[in-house]
């Protein structure tokens, strides 16, 4: 009886562990894959951690049996690697540094979430925009990259606009992706501010349904940093559009409860069309970083992890300041899964990265990411 039970638990694993190599394999070719026609196997990147973690217990129990299923773990783990790499930073003894190198270009991207205005009801009226903004100062960056960036109009006392002019940021290109822009009150958006000249700006509009309001332009400025030409690109890619309900319906999920299914339904639809449009807008920021004639550094709220097409694509042979950098996971986005870095900051080779930083503060939905990056020497 023992043989027997020993024998069916060995078959049992190995059968697991051959279904999880061929998922993790497919949730790496996921970066290749086009979402528009592989939408489903997007749902895999998303269990890519997951996947991973299993991967590995398996290969340390089968060098513990010192059975020569262990290949296939690590077969698995090592083709993959390409996509473990961007997953996980491996700089551990790296330590940020608030004062910048000496020539260094300090820039900041950060999804701000209309400054908090979403949920100043539910606080009682408490303001975390007086927060942000001291945080950006300190920050003491040259360039701050921002997406839904709220302006309540230049009549406002509060006036974002002006309140970020004023912390030395005399230059920026500011675009209205939806909003009362006739009325001149909420108007939301990109935003990029310089202490660096801008001679030059460039808009792109994502060819999507407009009443969506779930994906905000492409822009680009050219600025001049100590007489050289560069260009900076922030964008925000379509999100998901996961309302109060949906979170719910997340809960619902996990719990394994009855309507799970309807549930599952909902978050699926939403996924599907989240991932079709990226994949299409992500073809469009890559052909113009790819016509860029000048270095250029892409940043924003990309709304897609590591191993999605999204990200492989619009990367290209680009620099991620993370994988550069980081240490860890990187996780910038506040909500479902500690797993999920969805912001990034990707350079030109013609830059050098100095310094990455991920600041845990409470008072978006996403986390701030600021790079020091310095022009190399040709």
């Amino acid at each position: 009886m023992a043989r027997f039970v020993r024998t069916f638990t060995k078959r049992l694993c190995i059968i697991l562990n051959v279904v999880i190599a061929g998922l993790f394999l497919i949730a790496c070719a996921n970066a290749w894959l086009h979402p528009s026609k592989w939408w489903f196997f997007s749902l895999l990147g998303l269990g890519f951690p997951v996947l991973l973690l299993f991967l590995f217990c398996f290969l340390v129990f089968w060098l513990m049996l010192r059975s020569k299923w262990a290949v296939l773990s690590a077969l698995s783990l090592l083709l993959g690697f390409g996509n473990i790499r961007v997953f996980l930073g491996f700089h551990f003894a790296t330590s940020y540094k608030k004062e910048k190198p000496d020539g260094a270009i300090r820039l900041l991207t950060w999804n701000v979430h209309w400054f908090d205005e979403h949920n100043k009801k539910i606080r009682e009226h408490k303001d975390y925009r007086k927060n942000m903004i001291a945080f950006i100062k300190e920050q003491n960056a040259d360039i701050l990259c921002f997406q839904e960036f709220l302006e309540l109009g230049k009549s406002f006392a509060n006036s974002n606009t002006n309140t970020i002019i004023q912390l030395n940021y005399p230059y920026y290109y500011r675009v209205i992706d939806y909003g009362q822009a006739s009325r001149g009150r909420f108007q939301a958006g990109v935003a990029i501010f310089s202490r660096f000249p801008i001679v030059d700006t460039l808009r792109v509009l994502y060819p999507d349904p407009a009443n969506l309001r779930a994906a905000e332009s492409l822009i680009g400025v050219d600025m001049l940093v100590n007489g050289k030409r560069i260009r900076i690109y922030t964008t925000h890619l379509q999100s998901v559009l996961f309302q109060k309900n949906d979170y719910r319906n997340l809960e619902i999920i996990k719990s394994a409860d009855d309507s799970m299914v309807t549930a599952s339904r909902s978050i699926i639809k939403k996924l599907r069309q989240g991932y079709t449009f990226r994949g299409t807008q992500a073809d469009l920021v890559r052909s113009k970083l790819d016509s860029c004639p000048y270095p250029e550094i892409v940043c924003g709220d990309f709304n897609d992890v590591p191993n999605s097409y999204t990200y492989f694509h619009i990367k290209g042979n680009r620099q991620d300041v993370f994988v550069k950098k980081g240490f860890g996971i990187g996780r910038s986005f506040t909500a479902i899964s500690p797993t999920l870095r969805i912001d990034y900051i990707m350079a030109d080779k013609a830059f050098d990265v100095l310094q990455y930083n991920r600041s845990l503060v409470p008072w978006s939905d996403h986390y701030p990411v600021v790079a020091d990056l310095k022009l190399a020497r040709e």
